[in-house]
């Protein structure tokens, strides 16, 4: 759901520590526990008066008027008993709807109605794992929870309702199982309306037929779905088709628009084409390629991903790639809880960013990168995992689940590199556990790690629990083909105090060369020496964006600023006699030692001094550089023993 508001590359050169092949068979608990949903101030859990049961298929039939707030419907529900002796059958159903009567197996059943539960008393027990039914004849005028599970409106005069029951409102129109456990098997959709309107909904229209002043529209889809997905939407649309030519034939895009927008809808639908060819390349064929894909035009400000029909405010090219993304991300793979919607959004919004990488829509790469960073950076704290699942405003808070979820998929692209990144998520794509079916943040964790062999426990502890983001500050040195470089971190909120990331670091020559470093950031004030096969003339930090960060603050010590001119180190070459440093207008308060090979040992003196003198012992052989923080300033002295 969308809510409106070239290089020369190097081979890689280090691999940080954290990012080692292994193996954390503790993250899976950790994701799945009750301490993780404990970690939260509150969260929504599945009714669990309804989870001794598993939904196998609905026929929901439904009277509307689109003019009109109230539904008449009727509701079968085949099921499958979990435990033997089943004899109470749960449903949630909100308590402004009426029921009329329930029948099983054409015996009327008691029931009770309170606390949004429909308790139907069943007249003998039953037993587990064999498929039964019950139907249920209901009525009334549906509430609207979350951002309106049952709405009206209009355009040009003409009225026009839809159901939009993301995340808690399916219950709000109609008898079902409300969790994110379990999916219906397959449904049926029978929707009575006036004759002169049209009703759009999910899978396929197999049939529709007149019965006097009213039109009977019968949709049919034969996929796993949630109860949150099942939706319609009924006015006087405008019907046309698109087609997305692929290697399994063509996927039809059903499009209901409103007959005033039928022309603008038509020349802008079209870019559905190249944005489903980008999806299945990279991601596997469109999950209900045998069935359809399609838009229905709605009044609400957005789109939301109803499985194999999107409704949509309107046809920009980036709420048609949002929601087309949901069609792998949420509605084949749904997330399997709202504190993980991020696996919903986050992809998303991010499957947004690829079509513009791929040079499909118009906004510009780059410019999409900078204004997803700006969105994340814009606050100093707050977490991709929704702490509060009772707040839809936080479940679907625009910066968090979406932009920062965006980018937290970026930064693990930039980290395991493009072929084990997209690797890893077909796996979790096409993993029978995940397929047409549920998916946990750890499920996802398990084959990022398994396919690129590393360890990423630390990063989603830092960037998926973790609130926050680092700011950098460097300062380098050049001496010819050779890089002095040091590297400070601070972080925007105390719940993570370093974010070890691998930094790029793009060099160009003297001569025009260039190439793209991958540098392991390990602690704040690391120091780097890296060697180049060229002489070096600019360093530019992450000019890619791959990473979120604060603004960063970049210092050459190429030419010593005028205040070093007092500065003195001597001898150089070293003797037998210690290295005098001497620095009498700005005290010294720190000294790092790096050798050739980039290690470095590192002096703090807090008071400050202005003159110290090292014995020869403890300095290296060869070539070694220092790195002198004074009260003013950062100096490197290059040093020969």
């Amino acid at each position: 759901m969308l809510a409106m508001p070239g290089y020369l590359l190097l081979p890689i050169l280090f691999l940080p520590f954290w990012m080692g092949a292994q193996d954390h068979p503790e993250m899976k608990e950790l994701y799945l526990s009750e301490q993780h949903h404990a970690r939260s101030k509150a969260q929504f859990r599945s009714n669990p008066l309804t989870q001794d049961y598993d939904v196998t298929y609905h026929c929901l039939s439904v009277e509307v008027d689109p003019a009109i707030s109230y539904i008449t419907g009727k509701v079968t529900t085949h099921f499958r008993p979990q435990l033997p002796g089943l004899d109470i059958l749960h449903f949630d159903l909100s308590d402004g709807m009426q029921i009329d009567s329930i029948s099983w197996h054409q015996i009327q059943c008691t029931y009770t109605h309170a606390d949004h539960t429909l308790a139907i008393h069943l007249p003998e027990e039953l037993l587990a794992g064999i498929v039964d039914s019950v139907t249920i004849w209901y009525q009334g005028k549906p509430g609207t929870t979350g951002f309106g599970s049952f709405n009206q409106g209009t355009h040009q005069n003409s009225p026009v309702l839809w159901t939009l029951s993301e995340p808690y409102g399916a219950r709000d129109w109609w008898p079902c199982k409300q969790d994110l456990t379990d999916k219906a098997d397959s449904i049926d959709i029978i929707i009575t309306t006036p004759a002169i309107y049209r009703a759009a909904s999910n899978g396929l229209l197999v049939d529709e037929y007149a019965v006097g002043d009213q039109k009977i529209y019968h949709w049919q889809h034969r996929y796993p779905i949630a109860a949150y997905l099942v939706a319609f939407a009924v006015t006087d649309y405008a019907v046309y088709s698109d087609f997305v030519p692929t290697s399994a034939g063509p996927v039809e895009v059903l499009n209901y628009v409103y007959p005033e927008n039928l022309a603008t809808a038509q020349a802008a639908t079209q870019a559905i084409v190249p944005i489903m060819q980008l999806y299945n390349d990279l991601f596997g064929l469109y999950p209900f390629a045998d069935e359809k894909y399609g838009h229905a035009q709605f009044g609400w400000g957005g789109g939301m991903e109803h499985q194999t029909m999107s409704f949509m405010v309107g046809f920009s090219h980036l709420l048609m790639a949002h929601e087309l993304a949901h069609q792998w991300f949420g509605d084949k793979v749904t997330c399997a809880s709202w504190a993980d919607i991020w696996l919903n959004e986050g992809f998303a919004t991010y499957l947004e960013g690829l079509n513009y990488e791929h040079g499909i829509g118009p906004t510009d790469w780059m410019d999409w990168k900078k204004g997803k960073i700006a969105h994340v950076i814009s606050a100093p704290g707050g977490s991709v995992w929704v702490e509060d699942t009772t707040s839809v405003s936080r479940i679907f808070n625009s910066r968090l689940s979406y932009s920062k979820g965006a980018m937290v998929l970026h930064m693990l692209r930039w980290e395991l590199g493009d072929e084990d990144f997209f690797q890893a998520i077909r796996n979790y794509l096409d993993a029978p556990e995940n397929a047409y079916a549920y998916g946990h943040t750890a499920e996802l964790i398990e084959h990022l790690e398994e396919t690129s062999g590393s360890d990423l426990l630390v990063f989603f502890q830092n960037w998926y629990y973790g609130e926050g983001f680092p700011t950098y500050s460097m300062q380098w040195s050049v001496d010819d083909q050779q890089i002095l470089l040091q590297v400070e971190q601070s972080t925007s909120h105390p719940s993570v105090p370093f974010f070890p990331m691998t930094l790029p670091l793009y060099i160009t020559g003297t001569g025009g060369q260039d190439t793209l470093l991958r540098i392991p950031h390990a602690y704040s004030g690391e120091t780097f020496l890296l060697d180049l096969p060229w002489a070096v003339s600019t360093l530019e930090f992450d000019p890619d964006l791959w990473i979120v960060k604060g603004p960063t603050q970049i210092t050459t010590g190429i030419e010593d600023p005028a205040w070093a001119d007092r500065f003195s180190c001597f001898p150089n070459p070293i003797g037998s006699g210690p290295l005098t440093l001497l620095s009498p207008d700005h005290p010294i308060l720190r000294l790092s030692i790096i050798d050739q090979l980039g290690r470095s040992s590192s002096m703090d003196y807090p008071e400050g001094k202005k003159l110290l003198e090292l014995s020869p012992s403890t300095l290296p052989g060869g070539i070694f550089h220092l790195l002198v923080t004074t009260s003013k300033g950062t100096l490197f002295r290059k040093i020969v023993k």
